[in-house]
């Protein structure tokens, strides 16, 4: 089977270091999908607007390639780290989310802020609480159905008995006030949900966000995070 991409997102997530870890986390989060050239036909989006939420299916787009610049997919692991877990728990690939997978194939549920059929780049849909980077293929569209895909009483494993923590941001007045006020709530959430790797804990390390056009600098100690510093990309 041949997939191709029919879209990709763009956002102010341009590394992959930051990224929420699922969809919906940061809802301040936006992002426009934008067709590829092919795909530019607003008769495929008609009555779209009538939902408030999608599906997105994509691409783990910086998955694909081992060390050794081979494709990973006959070389798979059967089991991963989750950064939930801690990072040092192994647990089923097929039990977790993991990008690391035989397919490269993520799904998020992100909402739908509203769509516009006619601009420079054709009908483009924009959405908020993506958990993708910027750039990142998008393979398919699909409504959300509330009456099939939400499921209340449904057990969701070790994520049902592994509270993650949210973390305390200490965001300096005068480094807050570098970005644009309406960005400043995605960014706030962001940091809250601490970016680093599961398995860091050095409370003196200094860590770099990529967001937008800024570099936000912070550090972790205990429970709370500590803005230090926010430089402007050249």
């Amino acid at each position: 089977m041949i997939i191709e991409p029919i879209a990709h997102i763009y956002n102010d997530l341009p590394e992959k270091f930051g990224v929420p870890r699922q969809s919906g986390l940061v809802p301040e989060l936006k992002g426009t999908v934008v067709f590829c050239p092919a795909y530019r036909n607003v008769e495929a989006l008609r009555g779209l607007e009538e939902f408030s939420h999608i599906w997105l299916l994509w691409d783990f787009s910086l998955c694909h390639e081992t060390s050794d610049g081979k494709d990973n997919v006959a070389g798979w692991q059967p089991t991963v780290r989750p950064p939930r877990l801690g990072g040092n728990v192994r647990m089923g690939v097929f039990a977790t989310r993991s990008p690391f997978r035989p397919n490269h194939i993520g799904l998020s549920c992100v909402k739908v802020e509203g769509i516009e059929l006619d601009t420079p780049q054709g009908p483009v849909i924009h959405v908020s609480g993506a958990d993708l980077m910027n750039g990142t293929p998008i393979y398919d569209i699909k409504p959300y159905i509330r009456f099939t895909d939400s499921h209340p009483e449904a057990i969701s494993g070790f994520v049902d008995t592994v509270e993650k923590p949210v973390l305390k941001v200490h965001f300096p007045e005068n480094l807050l006030a570098v970005i644009p006020s309406d960005k400043q709530s995605a960014v706030l959430h962001l940091l809250s949900q601490d970016p680093r790797p599961a398995y860091h804990n050095d409370a003196d390390k200094v860590y770099g966000l990529s967001f937008d056009t800024y570099n936000i600098h912070f550090r972790v100690r205990n429970s709370e995070l500590e803005v230090v510093d926010v430089t402007v990309k050249c």
